[in-house]
């Protein structure tokens, strides 16, 4: 199995409404995110690839569109956004778009890390 990565980094804000008032993460807060998407494939292109790292740059361009310095309570439209549910946002937007994505990780710190793999 051939598997590739790639990273992309973006900053924006949140809020957990479903946690106890007095849980730091239930306040207005923000994260400087790290999103990796993970192709696999038992067989590579012509080219060689799994996928051309180039085709991955609507990924770039949807973040910096949509989400980079955004409310994502407001871009996603939930009152519950935690970094397994942006793994899964993640996710469902790549697949449709390559369908060689296996897996998402999102870190919201540099020691924490959510995965969304089905």
């Amino acid at each position: 199995m051939y598997r590739i990565c790639k990273e992309y980094h973006f900053s924006a804000s949140h809020q957990l409404f479903q946690l106890p008032d007095d849980h730091p993460c239930a306040r207005l807060h923000g994260h400087n995110y790290i999103v990796e998407v993970e192709l696999e494939s038992e067989t590579l292109d012509t080219h060689g690839f799994v996928r051309d790292y180039r085709e991955l740059d609507a990924l770039k361009r949807y973040i910096d569109d949509k989400l980079d310095h955004r409310h994502l309570n407001d871009v996603l439209g939930d009152d519950c956004i935690t970094a397994e549910q942006i793994a899964r946002h993640f996710y469902d937007w790549c697949k449709k778009c390559w369908p060689e994505v296996s897996a998402v990780r999102v870190k919201e710190t540099p020691k924490s890390c959510a995965e969304y793999r089905p």
